[in-house]
This record gives C-alpha cells, structure tokens and sequence, in this order.
C-alpha cells in the first residue's frame, strides 16, 4: 500500500512518522482562499488538497505501482471570536495576532481529508477536530521575543504549541495533536475504518 502525506508540514509528517505509518509527501499548489466559518474552510481545504494530489497520482500511476493508494491531507485555523487566524504574512500582522490571543481562550480547528485509490471507485472521508488553548498574559516583550525565535511564519495563529511557542500557552483542553495540525488518533481510527492497517 501506498500513503501520501499531501502537506509540506514537518510536523504532520513527524506526527506519521511517531505512528509508524510510512509515508511519502506530495505537496499540491491548492488556492487557499475561501470563505465561511473556519472549522468549514478547514474541512474544504483539507478535501481540495487531496483531491490536487489525486490528480497528481492519477497522471503518475505506472502499471507497476500500487493499485491502493491512501492520499492524507490537513488543514489548521484559528478561530478567535469567530475571526479566522490563518498564518501571518508579516513580523506586524504576527505581533497582531499574538497580542489579540494574549490571557485569552481562542480553539484551534483541523481538517482532515482521505482519500483512498484502489481499482474500483475512490473512497473519501474527511472529519474536523477541535481544541480550546489559554494562552497566558503576555507583554509586549514576550511577544517580540517569540516572534523573533522565527517561530510564527508558517503556522496559523503566529505559534506552534510543539516549540517554544508552549511558553504562551497555558493549558489546552482537547486534543493537543489537533492543535499540532494532524489529530493522529481519530485519523488512525478512521483509517482502520477503511480496512487500513496501521500495524503492519
């Protein structure tokens, strides 16, 4: 069988890797923008990078090559008073975000999307996960600290809870793997449920 991780995020992939589910990335150049709540656009981004990939795959597929195919795909936002966070484009727009996030609850939502190939039609399934994070009160300090780490490019809401951005956190309720951007269990425990095995 073969499972491919349609993101280019090291920590989706450590998450894989932590399982023991072997994998290999094939990253998609998807449209991100689209609009509506963010546990929604979590979901629809989620199934519109695996379907890119599918594509992929489809023009690739030699007659050698594994007929069953597992494509994996996820999408994390944050959602403070029903405004979406997605990844800062400045040092600016992060100082923003982290400042609004500051001694408050905001919650983290990931998508999953997979789709499983095999010789009759394609199966796909997505779900969405979620988890409430405390951050502490931070001063402006603090904040300019953190971002100058180079922590807050690339993750939705200016952190990433799994580095040094656990200083600002003060405890999660949920899944932390969630917040981490791949909800490992309940994406194992679908898999199983598509005839999926994750021990072997």
């Amino acid at each position: 069988m073969r499972i491919i991780l349609a993101s280019s995020s090291p920590r989706r992939l450590q998450l894989m890797e932590q399982a023991g589910i072997p994998c290999e990335v094939i990253v998609s150049d998807v449209d991100e923008n689209i609009e509506g709540p963010a546990h929604e656009q979590v979901e629809q981004l989620a199934l519109r990078k695996a379907r890119a990939v599918r594509q992929i795959v489809g023009k690739a597929l030699m007659p050698s090559e594994p007929r069953e195919t597992i494509i994996i795909a996820a999408d994390t936002l944050v959602s403070l008073d029903d405004r979406v966070l997605s990844k800062p484009t400045s040092g600016a727009d992060a100082f923003a975000m982290l400042r609004a996030l500051q001694g408050r609850k905001h919650t983290v939502y990931t998508g999953v999307a997979i789709i499983k190939i095999n010789d009759a039609d394609d199966e796909t399934h997505s779900f969405v996960e979620s988890a409430d994070v405390f951050f502490r009160p931070l001063t402006d300090y603090d904040i300019g600290g953190y971002i100058a780490t180079g922590e807050t490019d690339d993750k939705a809401g200016a952190y990433g809870a799994q580095g040094r951005g656990a200083v600002l956190v003060e405890r999660i309720e949920g899944d932390f793997f969630t917040v981490m951007g791949l909800p490992i269990s309940r994406l194992c425990a679908m898999l199983s449920d598509m005839d999926v095995d994750i021990w072997q």
